[in-house]
């Protein structure tokens, strides 16, 4: 018997503190319906450049968990700094959260999309893989388009907060 196999697993709790610790950019997806479906998310993440693929993960036990499993498209919203109770508000349960926010309009195919991100996309779902209590989405952009400056979002040990441009390295 090994080293590792003495081991216990890391439990829910002690992992969920240690990845607080991982800064990640906020992203509302949207998702078209009756009503539209929107949730806040920290797992989006490019996947391929050939063919252009972007990931999110979701909750399967989420409420919005049924309308992402059927949507055949989706938006990605990566937000700007100064966005936080957009942020806030897609995080919410219970509320009518495109009510709330007030500031989108429907884009190709019904999809909700959100004004004044810092960035969004237009995707085509390709594929939904189960991993543990979550599902990976994977997606295709199709159309996107971004601002010209501005600071993103960020989402780190339980806060809000922005990241500017990298600093200029001197020459050496």
């Amino acid at each position: 018997m090994g080293l590792l196999d003495r081991v216990p697993p890391l439990g829910a709790d002690a992992f969920r503190a240690l990845m607080r610790r991982l800064a990640a950019t906020v992203t509302v997806v949207t998702v078209p319906g009756s009503p539209p479906v929107g949730f806040t998310a920290t797992s989006f993440t490019s996947v391929s450049l050939r063919p252009p693929l972007v990931s999110f993960c979701l909750d399967r036990g989420s409420s919005s968990w049924p309308t992402v499993e059927r949507a055949a498209y989706v938006g990605v919203h990566l937000l700007a700094d100064g966005q936080h109770e957009v942020a806030r508000t897609f995080a919410t349960s219970g509320i009518d959260r495109f009510a709330v926010h007030g500031a989108w309009r429907l884009g190709p195919y019904g999809v909700p999309l959100l004004d004044s991100p810092a960035a969004w996309l237009l995707c085509r779902v390709t594929r939904r893989v189960p991993a543990g209590d979550h599902a990976i989405v994977l997606a295709e952009p199709l159309q996107g388009q971004h601002d010209r400056g501005g600071a993103p979002l960020v989402y780190h040990m339980g806060g809000y907060s922005a990241v500017g441009p990298p600093s200029q390295r001197s020459a050496a």
